[in-house]
């Protein structure tokens, strides 16, 4: 058995008599109250010690105090910590494919794009096989070959921009210290 203050390391370890059940009921309710007592000291120790003074939130009230209980406060909180927004599935896809053509111009290569069309074809497909949620689900999933063609062209576009961009900047002047 560890050594602690409850049972010092000379002191015999013994087993504990069998009781009946009032006499069990009886040892069970002085435990615990030597066990407030038992904690009301540890405390009143740490205090004199000065382990409660100058903790994070001293002197402030408790948040959500005079609320009732709520089994799922801690979800709340996450969410409300965390800023997290659950949509219902057909809002977040018709979301997705309203901001899907930004998403595909930060692709520089047509697998990653073509990656990303697919996982969100998926989803579109397997929401429309699931159980309907929320509002109706419109969303169609898009056509992987025009989808790429129309990145092709707007990823040709932003090239020409950036080129051109370039061409109208005043050549810089090389210093004698770069060569």
């Amino acid at each position: 058995m560890p050594e602690s203050e409850d049972w010092p390391e000379g002191r015999p370890e013994t087993p504990a008599p069998q009781l009946d059940a009032d006499a069990s009921k009886a040892a069970a309710a002085a435990r615990m109250t030597n066990q407030t007592k038992w904690v009301d000291m540890q405390v009143q120790q740490s205090i004199q010690r000065g382990e409660f003074d100058n903790l994070p939130g001293a002197g402030k009230p408790i948040k959500n105090l005079d609320r009732d209980h709520d089994p799922d406060w801690w979800v709340k909180q996450l969410v409300e910590r965390e800023q997290i927004v659950v949509l219902p599935r057909s809002v977040q896809l018709r979301k997705d494919d309203a901001e899907l053509d930004g998403l595909l111009d930060t692709q520089t290569t047509e697998d990653g794009a073509r990656r990303i069309v697919e996982e969100f074809n998926e989803r579109v497909i397997a929401a429309r096989y699931g159980a309907p949620e929320g509002p109706p689900l419109i969303t169609m999933p898009r056509d992987l070959d025009a989808t790429l063609d129309a990145w092709r062209e707007r990823r040709v576009a932003r090239v020409e921009a950036a080129k051109n961009v370039r061409r109208e900047q005043p050549p810089r002047r090389r210093r004698w210290w770069r060569r």
